[in-house]
């Protein structure tokens, strides 16, 4: 049996880790299908910083298969992955194809696929922002409606697509990101030395990241944002802000006579066990990435969200997530309760974690799904292929 991964951004990385093992696991122990298991690398994420160092400190196997990175708009990117992407699935004709998140490669992968005519299993589906400026709205609603098996991470994504009618495809897994900070998080503290290169104390500094394009390419917004930034380190807290390549790009480009307070450290992108490190010891969180505001919930940091939705309402609903968008008030606001009700980070959020996001089992319920999808598959087509590899086995 031959699965095919199709990954290009952090949050992406992060996800395949857990199932990569959970796969090496059932290998190991003589599982009824032995599975080959392709790793395909949509370069969407092409820097050291952002997807090399993913890999090595989440011991993943290098990927099976690169494609080239194709910088530019939207329409530009994901184009050439979905070629790049439809080469690869019809020379290894897998039996499914596994997407995960809300990225371009989510997009290109389930389309490339679906067109192939092979079975797709979206992780992390059921997710909605109900935001549609965001791209990455268009991609989860996209990718679910395409694909063969939706596995949401939390009983809100599954009410979502109850009501959208996609409830027979769906199973609820609990969320694979979840799995990660499990495994990850001890590890981080044990081994990275970010806080002393950085020279910071624990509960002492705010972590802050802007990525999302809804922000920074809207020059009034990420002048906003900024400005909140700027205030906030002027007020007395150091905030470290690990800078993405969009950010770094517009800020040229719109913003280019802004400058960043003293106490406000820009730092280039961090890996994994390096945020996990600092998420776990700031005292806020401020975030405009749906990935983070997780992270931080799971490792107990005071969250605030700096858009005006999330797709991620458990955060919220749990008190752990104030969603501020780019209010100057509100985001004072949300700095004031957070200093008075945590004056140094370190909140326990751990109960309503486990409540909505699982038990640290997603990658093994995944696997399971993914197991069972193949052996009842769902059309004509799918069973005439499915016949046709396990012939080949």
């Amino acid at each position: 049996m031959k699965l095919i991964s199709i990954v290009g951004a952090r949050p992406q990385f992060i996800k395949l880790a857990p199932l990569v093992r959970q796969i090496d696991n059932y290998n190991a122990a003589g599982g009824h299908h032995a599975i080959e298991h392709r790793i395909l690398h949509t370069g969407q994420h092409y820097d050291h910083e952002m997807s090399d160092v993913f890999f090595d400190e989440l011991d993943l196997p290098v990927p099976d298969y690169r494609l080239p990175s194709c910088p530019g708009s939207h329409a530009k990117q994901t184009a050439a992955m979905l070629t790049g992407v439809e080469q690869v699935l019809a020379l290894e004709e897998p039996d499914l194809v596994v997407v995960y998140g809300d990225t371009n490669s989510t997009l290109a992968g389930t389309f490339a696929a679906t067109k192939l005519h092979l079975p797709v299993a979206h992780v992390e589906a059921g997710l909605r922002s109900f935001n549609r400026r965001m791209p990455e709205e268009i991609n989860r609603i996209a990718a679910d409606h395409a694909s063969d098996l939706l596995l949401a991470p939390t009983a809100t994504a599954i009410e979502n697509l109850t009501r959208e009618g996609l409830l027979a495809r769906s199973v609820l897994t609990g969320d694979l990101m979840y799995d990660s900070v499990l495994h990850y998080s001890a590890l981080a503290q044990r081994s990275s030395s970010i806080l002393t290169r950085m020279g910071l104390v624990s509960g002492q500094y705010a972590l802050a990241t802007l990525h999302r394009a809804d922000n920074t390419d809207n020059r009034n917004r990420l002048g906003a944002l900024l400005t909140a930034l700027n205030d906030i380190a002027a007020a007395g807290t150091t905030v470290l802000l690990p800078i993405h390549p969009r950010t770094t790009s517009r800020l040229r480009t719109l913003l280019p006579e802004w400058e960043a307070h003293p106490q406000l450290r820009l730092i280039a992108p961090t890996g994994y066990l390096g945020m996990l490190a600092l998420l776990a010891n700031a005292r806020v969180a401020l975030t405009d990435s749906g990935g983070l505001q997780k992270e931080a919930f799971f490792l107990g940091c005071p969250c605030i969200t700096l858009r005006a939705e999330t797709e991620w309402i458990e955060t919220v609903d749990a008190g752990a997530n104030i969603l501020v968008d780019v209010d100057a008030s509100r985001i004072r606001a949300a700095i004031a309760y957070w200093y008075d009700r945590s004056p140094l980070g370190h909140a326990d959020f751990s109960q309503s974690a486990r409540a909505a996001f699982g038990h640290g089992d997603a990658a093994a319920r995944i696997l399971a799904a993914i197991l069972e999808l193949l052996e009842r598959p769902h059309t004509a087509e799918a069973t005439h292929r499915t016949h046709l590899n396990r012939a080949r086995v």
